[in-house]
């Protein structure tokens, strides 16, 4: 996808002679609608599916968030260092866009994305989603095993740790 993006940016900044920060947001968006798709149905293919509108929803708000990320670095060398060359724009798209990326793909992998059984997780918390209160591992005591209603995949991401095994 970088390719598409740094692309797309590219040929609306120089061709079309659109703003920095309007060719990166337009770029932004036609890679994230081609990025879902493949991440959907070829990254993470073994995952849960979740639901599209969920998925969705979080895909592209991470890629806000990403594209902030990368937004921030552009303006910097745009408008704080004054520095508008061509060079200088490219070298803060890659930095932009790698700094977005290791955001995306964490976030993907742990709200997006979901493994078959492990429940989404609270963002407020940082716990498993429970449906009730016994299949909440945040109750279980330090060292001790996860009640018989949570994975050991769950826990694993509960409380960071590998469940005891006897």
């Amino acid at each position: 996808m970088f390719v598409l993006d740094w692309g797309c940016t590219n040929f609306l900044r120089y061709g079309l002679h659109l703003g920095p920060l309007t060719s990166k947001v337009i770029a932004t968006v036609i890679a994230a609608t081609c990025s879902y798709l493949l991440n959907r149905y070829w990254t993470w293919r073994h995952r849960e599916k979740s639901g599209l509108a969920r998925e969705y929803f979080l895909f592209f708000l991470l890629n806000g968030i990403g594209l902030l990320i990368a937004l921030l670095v552009i303006g910097f060398v745009e408008y704080t260092l004054k520095l508008q060359t061509a060079l200088a724009y490219n070298i803060s798209i890659v930095v932009g866009n790698g700094l977005g990326t290791l955001f995306r793909f964490w976030s993907y992998k742990k709200w997006v994305f979901l493994p078959a059984d492990m429940p989404p997780v609270d963002p407020h918390t940082g716990l498993p989603e429970a449906k009730g209160a016994a299949e909440s591992p945040a109750g279980t005591a330090r060292g001790s095993a996860a009640p018989a209603s949570v994975s050991p995949a769950a826990e694993v991401r509960a409380t960071g740790r590998q469940p005891e095994t006897s």
